[in-house]
C-alpha cells in the first residue's frame, strides 16, 4: 500500500509540473551556406548585419578551412594556422551589436583544437550553417569590470520588428 501511495503522490506532482507553461521563446530557424574563400568569421557577421539581427545563436555548422585564425584560452594573440581543417564544432552568440564565437577543429591526423574564432578564417570546400533566431531578445556587449571584457548582456526587445 505505501509503494502504491508513493506512486500516486509522484504522478500527482508530475501531472501538476507538465501541466505549467513553461517560460517560452519563439526561435526562427535559418540556414545558408558560406562558400570557398570566404572569410567565416566576416561571412556570419555579414549575415547578421545585412538581416538586422539582434539575438542569434548558432545551432550547427559543418565544412572545412584552409586557414584558421584561432585565440586560445586566457591568451591575448591570435594564432594562424594554414593546411586543411574539418570544422569539428562552431558555437556563438550572433548580434549586429557584437557577437562572441568559438570553435573547433581537427586537422588530417585528428588533432582537434578550439578557441576563439578570428578574422581570415578561411572556407576551403563549405560552411553550412544554421542559425537560431530570437527575435524577442535584443544581444548587447557591455564592459564587465571584472576582467575588463565585453561580455552578453540579454535584453527583451523593445521594437515590434522581426528578425
Amino acid at each position: 500500500m505505501r509503494i502504491l501511495l508513493k506512486i500516486f503522490v509522484i504522478s500527482f506532482f508530475a501531472m501538476n509540473t507538465l501541466a505549467q507553461k513553461p517560460n517560452v521563446s519563439t526561435t526562427k530557424s535559418i540556414a545558408f551556406r558560406l562558400k570557398p574563400n570566404e572569410d567565416l568569421k566576416q561571412g556570419l557577421q555579414h549575415y547578421i548585419d545585412q538581416n538586422d539581427i539582434s539575438a542569434a545563436c548558432i545551432l550547427t555548422c559543418v565544412g572545412s578551412l584552409t586557414s584558421v585564425n584561432i585565440r586560445y584560452a586566457n591568451q591575448e594573440k591570435y594564432e594562424m594556422l594554414k593546411g586543411h581543417f574539418e570544422i569539428v564544432s562552431l558555437v556563438g552568440v550572433l548580434s549586429k551589436n557584437g557577437s562572441h564565437i568559438h570553435i573547433s577543429v581537427s586537422d588530417s591526423t585528428g588533432k582537434t583544437i578550439g578557441g576563439h574564432l578570428g578574422d581570415n578564417s578561411h572556407i576551403y570546400t563549405t560552411a553550412e550553417i544554421v542559425l537560431g533566431i530570437m527575435p524577442h531578445y535584443d544581444f548587447v556587449r557591455e564592459t564587465d569590470p571584472t576582467f575588463g571584457y565585453k561580455e552578453l548582456m540579454v535584453r527583451p526587445r523593445k521594437s515590434k520588428k522581426k528578425n
